[in-house]
């Protein structure tokens, strides 16, 4: 971590936290008055055993004076299941070290490399503070902590908006800064070693942390009596390590792309700088709203990617609404992506390579409907499911040989459900 960005992080830690401090004696008592609640769990399910997650979400908000905020979330994460180590498919089993480096896991011929030991759990709380400067300018700060058993997370941010043109218009800016430690089970693995079998000493590259800050600038716009548009631009910089610890790529034969049983851990840059627009409209109609989304995204890891997001909803009567849910999401791959290795590179590696899927090029199709009632007495109730279809290039153009028998990039299906409740007192 550099001495700047610890520097920055803690006076923003200490802005954010003297003026909650601040706040709070002034605004006990209205804590427990005038308290907003929303609530969700989130379901997960990824096919063929895969990924699953169970998500709870609350988040409390209260009104400590006139115009000032304040704002509580609390995330916990589980996740299960089977993730892909990034090793190619084979025609006969493949045997690979866990995370730890203590046992063995077994994938049978044919089958998409999964690491059966994958599991997880996060926990995130989020602070939020919305202060109003006068009639038409607000700061908003915010504390983030986020703790895994291999991964610990700590941001600060701050937020500047500003209506203007009769409160028509709102422009805003904000800057936050995020440090991650990061502590793999076992250690982290040294780029492009070889994995080792149990009971061999596995090299490892001890703890390692990220810095990353971002900042946001955009603007809303009231079109007319009925339609609201806003734009937002988003840039962020991160250094320090931005490896999967455990992600692997497999060494092929070079004739023959046939698996040779080597496997190397992953390298990617130490470095990663985004850009991000973002454009969304919504549009009320005599009865129903519909909303459009449209972002774009490039990184100078070479992925550029474009995201369509339509909402429709159906008023169905003064107290429930139906609303279908279509996005579409198109992914360049990074420069350094790579299904596998060739035996004869190992005396002169790439710089940086990577053969996890989420790094390739592929497309997602998520389809959704979400069912919303009003209870009355200050009370909401909604629900959503969707379905998601993963896609990528399954057969690329560098592939040759074995490689032809199988799947390169498989196909994902995974099933989104999520149950929301509000209330307030």
């Amino acid at each position: 971590m550099s001495h700047f960005s610890s520097i920055k992080i803690r006076e923003s830690l200490s802005l954010a936290c003297c003026t909650l401090l601040h706040a709070a004696p002034e605004a006990s008592a209205a804590l427990l008055d005038d308290v907003e609640v929303d609530s969700a769990v989130l379901i997960y399910s990824e096919a063929d055993n895969r990924v699953s997650l169970i998500e709870p979400i609350v988040k409390l908000k209260t009104e400590l004076e006139e115009d000032q905020f304040l704002s509580v979330q609390m995330v916990f994460d589980a996740l299960t299941g089977a993730s892909p180590n990034g090793a190619q498919a084979s025609n006969i089993a493949q045997t690979f070290t866990s995370p730890s480096g203590i046992s063995l896991y077994t994938t049978n011929a044919g089958e998409l490399p999964l690491d059966s030991t994958f599991r997880d759990t996060r926990f995130a709380l989020t602070s939020t503070l919305e202060s109003p400067i006068d009639r038409l300018q607000k700061n908003i700060y915010s504390l983030s902590v986020s703790t895994e058993h291999d991964w610990n997370s700590l941001s600060a941010g701050y937020t500047y908006s500003k209506d203007l043109n009769l409160r028509n218009t709102t422009v805003m800016s904000g800057l936050s800064l995020t440090y991650d430690a990061i502590s793999p089970v076992g250690g982290a693995p040294i780029a492009f070693e070889q994995m080792l079998a149990p009971g061999f000493l596995q090299p490892k590259d001890g703890k390692k942390d990220r810095n990353t800050v971002d900042f946001i600038a955009g603007v809303t716009q009231v079109l007319n009596r009925k339609t609201i548009s806003q734009l937002n631009y988003s840039f962020s910089q991160s250094q320090g390590y931005h490896n999967d610890p455990y992600k692997i790529l497999s060494l092929v034969d070079d004739t023959t792309a046939v698996v040779t049983g080597d496997y190397l851990y992953e390298k990617r840059p130490d470095s990663r700088q985004r850009h991000i627009l973002y454009w969304k409209t919504a549009h009320h109609l005599t009865a129903d709203v519909i909303n459009i989304a449209y972002r774009y995204y490039q990184d100078d890891w070479g992925i550029v990617s474009h995201t369509v997001d339509l909402k429709y909803r159906f008023e169905l009567s003064d107290k429930d609404f139906l609303q279908p849910h279509i996005r579409y999401y198109s992914q360049s791959a990074a420069d350094f992506y790579r299904h596998s290795l060739l035996a004869s590179e190992l005396s002169a590696l790439p710089e940086f390579a990577s053969a996890d899927f989420r790094l390739g090029e592929f497309n997602t199709t998520t389809l959704g409907l979400k069912y919303g009632r009003d209870l009355g007495a200050n009370q909401a109730f909604s629900s959503r499911i969707e379905i998601m279809r993963q896609s990528g290039n399954s057969q690329p153009a560098d592939a040759f040989g074995e490689q032809l028998n199988h799947d390169l990039y498989p196909d994902l299906t995974a099933i989104i459900l999520q149950l929301s409740y509000s209330f307030s007192w």
